[in-house]
C-alpha cells in the first residue's frame, strides 16, 4: 500500500487539496498521512486544524515554524525552520509521494526537504503564472516535481515546455472545483444566517437575503511596504459604496501586517458600520458567500478559480494574480480608490455570470488518487528537451 502525505499550512492549502485527501483516504491501495504546519495551527489565521481534525482526518505530525514578523526576512526564517522539520517527519512517516499544493512559502520548506530525502513530489496547481513571490517558487516546485497535476490545459503546456515528461504531466482540473460542485447542491440558507454567531463576526451585521460585498485582499510579497496603501485604496472606495461587506483577514505573507494595520486604523477612524470582519471561515461557508455575494473584491486566487465555475462578479485588484488563466466574470483594477469603485459598480450592473468550467468539472481528487497508486516516475529527474 502506497503512503501519500499530504501537507497543509493555511486555509487555502485546505481547501485546494481536502478533495485529494477525501480520495485517498477512500483508495484502497493508498495509506493518507496529514501534516499540519505554519499557519494552519495559528489561532489568529483561524487554526485550520480545528476544521481538519472536524473534517475527519487525523494529522500524524504537527509542527511550528512561523516566526513572527510578516517581513520578507521571517517569511526566509520561516521557510528554514520548515525543511529542517519536515526532514524529521519524514524520516519517521517514510511516504512513497508528498503532495505540494501550489505556490505558498512553506510549500518550499516541504518540496526541499522531500528531494533531498529522495522522496517523490506530486505537485497541484503549477504551470501557471501570477504575480509576487508565488510565481518563483511556483516553477521552482515544478523543476522538483516527479508528477504533475495542473489546474488546465495552458498550464499543462507550460509545464511541458519547462521540460517535464509530458506523460506524467495530468490535466485533472484543480481539486478545489470539486468542492464547490458539492456545495453548490445544498441549501446553505440557515447557516449564512447564523454567519456571526457561529463563527465570531465582528461588526453590525447583514441580511444574507440582500445584495452585498465580499472581499479577500491578501499581501504582495514583492510590493513589500505597499501592502498598507493598497487595502486603503480598497477600504475607502467600499466606504463610498456603503454596502453591508464581509472582509476577511489577509493570509500570513509578507506584508500581512501592514493589511491587519490598516484594517484596524480604517475603523477607528471611519466607524463603518457596513463593515464586517472575519478571522476565517469554512470553505464550504465561503463557497456559499461566493455564490451569493454581489461582487467578489480584492486579489484572491479564488476569485479566478472558483469564481469561473460560480460565476461570481470579481474585481480583481493589482497585479497578485498577474496573467492567470481567467473566466468573463472577472473584472480588472488597478489599487486606484476610483478604478476600484468604478469596477466594482460596473459588476454590480451586470450581476451574475454564467459557469465556466475552466478549471475543471468537479473530478480532480479521485483522478489524482488513482493516478498516484500507479505512477513510477524515477526517482532521478531529467530535463527531457
Amino acid at each position: 500500500m502506497r503512503k501519500i502525505c499530504v501537507f497543509v499550512g493555511s486555509r487555502a492549502n485546505y481547501s485546494s487539496i481536502k478533495a485529494v485527501m477525501t480520495a485517498v483516504q477512500n483508495h484502497p491501495d493508498l495509506e493518507l498521512q496529514v501534516v499540519l504546519g505554519a499557519s494552519a495551527l495559528l489561532d489568529r489565521f483561524g487554526r485550520v486544524e480545528t476544521l481538519i481534525r472536524k473534517d475527519g482526518f487525523t494529522p500524524d505530525f504537527t509542527f511550528h515554524n512561523i516566526v513572527e514578523g510578516e517581513n520578507p526576512t521571517t517569511m526566509a526564517k520561516s521557510t528554514g525552520l520548515g525543511t529542517i522539520e519536515m526532514s524529521m517527519i519524514f524520516d519517521n512517516l517514510k511516504p512513497d509521494y508528498v503532495v505540494i499544493v501550489g505556490d505558498r512559502f512553506e510549500m518550499m520548506a516541504v518540496t526541499i526537504a522531500a528531494a533531498y530525502m529522495n522522496i517523490r513530489v506530486a505537485h497541484t496547481m503549477g504551470g501557471e503564472v501570477t504575480g509576487t513571490i508565488d510565481e518563483s517558487i511556483r516553477h521552482a516546485i515544478t523543476k522538483f516535481a516527479h508528477v504533475h497535476f495542473p489546474a488546465n490545459d495552458d498550464a499543462a503546456q507550460r509545464i511541458i515546455k519547462m521540460g517535464e515528461e509530458e506523460k506524467y504531466v495530468y490535466n485533472v482540473g484543480c481539486p478545489r472545483i470539486d468542492l464547490v460542485k458539492d456545495e453548490l447542491k445544498k441549501d446553505s440558507y440557515e447557516e449564512l444566517s447564523n454567519l456571526f454567531s457561529t463563527f465570531n463576526g465582528v461588526g453590525h451585521g447583514l441580511d444574507i437575503k440582500k445584495p452585498y460585498i465580499l472581499v479577500s485582499q491578501h499581501p504582495v510579497t514583492t510590493e513589500f511596504g505597499s501592502n498598507r496603501k493598497q487595502v486603503e485604496e480598497t477600504l475607502y472606495a467600499l466606504n463610498e459604496l456603503a454596502l453591508p461587506t464581509i472582509m476577511l483577514w489577509p493570509n500570513i505573507d509578507a506584508g500581512s501586517d501592514e493589511i491587519s494595520k490598516a484594517i484596524r486604523t480604517f475603523r477607528e477612524k471611519e466607524r463603518p458600520e457596513w463593515l464586517n470582519l472575519f478571522k476565517n471561515l469554512p470553505t464550504n461557508i465561503y463557497i456559499h458567500l461566493m455564490n451569493t455575494t454581489a461582487c467578489l473584491v480584492g486579489n484572491s486566487s479564488s476569485g479566478v478559480r472558483e469564481g469561473a465555475y460560480i460565476g461570481t462578479p470579481v474585481v480583481n485588484i493589482g497585479t497578485r494574480q498577474n496573467a492567470r488563466a481567467r473566466g468573463k466574470n472577472v473584472i480588472e483594477s488597478n489599487y486606484d480608490k476610483q478604478s476600484i469603485l468604478n469596477s466594482i459598480r460596473k459588476q454590480l450592473e451586470i450581476g451574475k455570470y454564467s459557469m465556466d468550467d475552466l478549471y475543471g468539472d468537479g473530478n480532480a481528487g479521485e483522478q489524482i488518487a488513482e493516478i498516484l497508486s500507479k505512477a513510477n516516475p524515477n526517482i532521478q529527474k531529467k530535463i527531457v528537451y
